[in-house]
């Protein structure tokens, strides 16, 4: 037998018997144990038995499809920044290629999000979407959960609202004033929509558990700890205001951009499936949502998301107008 082999079945010999194993039942079973394939691997069949129209329309394929796609890479941005929290010693190397990471996996759903923008009929979209009601993409936890891990809960409340809060506020005090809450309103009574009231019964107490977890263990506060003023992080630093732009700018760019496509309507906007107020919560310019605004100038901060808004979606015109 070759030596090297020999020497292998040594280290997994003592690998088992540390764990009070023997090693002759786990070669007995990889001897009996089939060839894994591709699509048992990777569960193909189950994959492709997800998708399940409502309509016979064919966009809605594309639609579901788009939106799986999504919430898997949200599930590899939380895989990172779970890396990164429960790093036993973490170093300013780990800390930057897990957000390198993330920015790449942003990177991609954001031009990504072509599929959408440019890839369905319009009137295909406004038929089908009628058939998704209440539901909204608006009731994606893990999104909600990425957000809880970058930043301090304080800095995700809504704008008109932080004047009376504090950030020592309890974590219950600040998810009530979360901003993402305004946007779930009935657009004519100002009621919590039946979309919202869904997504609190579901995810409202993983929310707090989370916001409690990484209170003092997110993204922001594990930069502070360990490596603000470090000697050459400039590096760390524009990763961070670069996850920060993907995440709060570019990201609900894309999707106001399709909202725009699908949704405006003269004289009166079309309203969204889940009922939410997207005109006046898409624009990043109106939450000036920021994980790190210590990284950012006063008045880049009072801009925030202002440019884009212009550049991409109403080309030089007033995005007030």
């Amino acid at each position: 037998m070759d030596d090297k082999v020999i020497e292998q079945i040594k280290k997994l010999e003592e690998k088992y018997e540390v764990m009070g194993q023997d090693l002759s039942s786990y070669l007995d079973g990889l001897l009996y144990a089939d060839y894994l394939t591709y699509w048992d691997y990777i569960h193909l069949d189950t994959l492709m038995s997800l998708q399940t129209p409502k309509t016979g329309l064919k966009d809605e394929m594309v639609f579901i499809v788009y939106h799986q796609h999504t919430e898997l890479f949200f599930k590899l941005i939380l895989w990172e920044i779970d890396q990164i929290t429960n790093a036993e010693k973490l170093t300013e190397q780990f800390f930057l290629e897990r957000l390198t990471r993330i920015n790449r996996y942003f990177e991609l759903l954001e031009h990504s999000f072509s599929v959408m923008v440019e890839g369905m009929e319009r009137e295909q979209f406004l038929k089908f979407r009628m058939s998704l009601l209440p539901s909204s993409g608006f009731q994606s936890a893990q999104y909600r959960w990425i957000e809880l891990c970058s930043t301090d809960l304080f800095n995700l409340t809504a704008i008109n609202l932080r004047a009376n809060l504090n950030p020592e506020d309890s974590v219950e005090k600040l998810l009530d004033a979360i901003y993402w809450k305004q946007g779930a309103t009935e657009l004519a009574s100002g009621k919590k929509t039946l979309t919202l009231k869904q997504f609190e019964e579901k995810y409202g107490q993983s929310f707090i558990h989370r916001a409690l977890a990484f209170k003092g263990n997110n993204l922001w506060q594990i930069y502070k700890s360990l490596f603000d003023g470090v000697k050459k992080d400039e590096t760390i630093i524009d990763a961070l205001k670069r996850y920060d732009l993907l995440a709060n700018v570019y990201w609900p760019l894309a999707h106001y951009k399709s909202a725009v496509k699908y949704l405006q309507r003269d004289p009166v906007d079309i309203a969204a499936t889940g009922g939410t107020n997207w005109q006046k919560y898409l624009p990043p310019r109106f939450q000036k949502v920021i994980f790190f605004p210590e990284l950012w100038s006063e008045a880049e901060r009072q801009e925030w998301g202002k440019g884009w808004v212009m550049k991409e979606v109403v080309r030089g015109k007033d995005p007030d107008k």
